[in-house]
């Protein structure tokens, strides 16, 4: 199972030069992506951006948005433009990876609608996929520039419910699930391939997880302080998030070894925290 570590672009407070600095780490560490969470209510640096200045000092290391919410990119065109761009100048290492988010504030903030938005990603990914491939739009052709891999960059499609297990299967390369245990993992990654193999699609879809974390002798209270706010909105379940966060170096290794043991690809450890310590007190926990 590969191992990879998210940018602190969701912690508030941190420095355009902490994410720099964070990304030339992770890379040197060993870690096998950088990811990324986000929304629009709240004070973080936008995924993509995020991502473009990881790129600019890494030359190895995959940039994962995990997850984008791709119905708050209303303009697709403009959005598949990015995405590309992004592949481009990094070399091809963009996964993007896209999900509806659970927030209506995100989407009143936008002037969207919440209802159809599983619809609109439908459309969007499908739009996307025919500006990768080249489509022709007017007179100068494509909307360029070209992806590095053929068609467009790996998406990693997120959700729980049937509907996004179908999703995956008909129109990504793979699922991540955005929480939880091992257990539950588990038994959505069935499903996820269930739903693949009755698609007709040869082989398996690459399946991820993500699962929060601090380390040293402050981090069960920057994992409370973190994840009580990010998570505010939905209450009770907000503390359960904060109690599930890998605070040790057994916790984090206990997680490690069960999502691998589940049938993780790729598990990301975001991190409660900009604290500079923490990408190295993770690589000696779980690399």
């Amino acid at each position: 199972m590969d191992i990879g570590i998210g940018l602190p672009n969701t912690v508030p407070g941190t420095e355009g030069r902490r994410l720099v600095d964070w990304a030339k780490d992770a890379e040197e560490a060993g870690f096998s992506t950088l990811g990324t969470i986000g929304r629009i209510v709240y004070p973080n640096y936008e995924e993509l951006i995020s991502l473009a200045a990881a790129a600019a000092v890494t030359s190895r290391i995959r940039l994962t948005t995990s997850v984008l919410l791709a119905p708050l990119y209303a303009n697709t065109a403009l959005f598949a433009k990015q995405a590309a761009s992004l592949d481009r100048l990094s070399g091809g290492r963009l996964v993007l990876g896209l999900g509806l988010g659970g927030r209506d504030d995100d989407y009143s903030a936008s002037a969207l609608p919440t209802t159809g938005k599983g619809r609109r990603l439908d459309q969007q990914l499908t739009e996307m996929k025919r500006i990768w491939s080249g489509e022709k739009y007017g007179f100068a052709g494509a909307i360029g520039p070209e992806p590095v891999r053929p068609g467009g960059p790996e998406l990693i499609l997120g959700g729980a419910a049937e509907a996004s297990f179908r999703r995956v299967a008909l129109l990504g390369d793979g699922w991540i699930m955005g929480g939880g245990t091992p257990e539950m993992f588990a038994q959505a990654a069935a499903a996820v391939d269930q739903a693949w193999a009755e698609a007709g699609r040869p082989g398996k879809p690459r399946k991820l997880s993500l699962a929060y974390f601090a380390l040293g002798p402050e981090a069960r209270g920057h994992a409370d302080s973190y994840l009580l706010d990010y998570y505010g909105f939905l209450g009770d379940i907000a503390r359960q998030i904060a109690a599930g966060a890998a605070v040790s170096t057994e916790m984090a290794r206990g997680y490690a070894a069960a999502f691998e043991a589940a049938g993780c690809d790729e598990l990301i450890f975001i991190p409660t925290t900009a604290s500079p310590d923490q990408v190295t007190l993770l690589a000696g926990a779980v690399l």
